[in-house]
């Protein structure tokens, strides 16, 4: 016979992660402002911006701005000497939210 599943349970353990997840989603967002010195940046700009890149539909700048990302990223983990090498889902880690030199 097999065992019963207890649903309950799983359904605990699914919400714990979803939310773990969305957790560590706003930490790094947080980590990415501060890694770009956007935080130097006010918040109603900063919110004008993101507002501008998530209305954009032109192709051509969002893989510009995509290459630009890749270079930020590429270039950071070269100076700190690891980047998204070893990170389960291609992540940047900094070091406790400290922007680097």
């Amino acid at each position: 016979m097999r065992k019963p599943r207890n649903i309950d349970t799983e359904l605990k353990a699914l919400a714990d992660r979803a939310r773990q997840l969305k957790e560590r989603r706003v930490q790094q967002l947080g980590e990415l402002v501060i890694a770009t010195g956007a935080d130097a940046t006010d918040a109603e700009t900063l919110a004008g911006a993101l507002l501008v890149i998530a209305e954009t539909a032109d192709a051509g700048k969002r893989e510009a701005w995509a290459k630009r990302g890749t270079a930020f990223f590429r270039s950071t983990a070269r100076k700190r000497g690891d980047g998204t090498q070893g990170q389960p889902n291609g992540t940047f880690q900094l070091d406790g939210g400290a922007a680097s030199a």
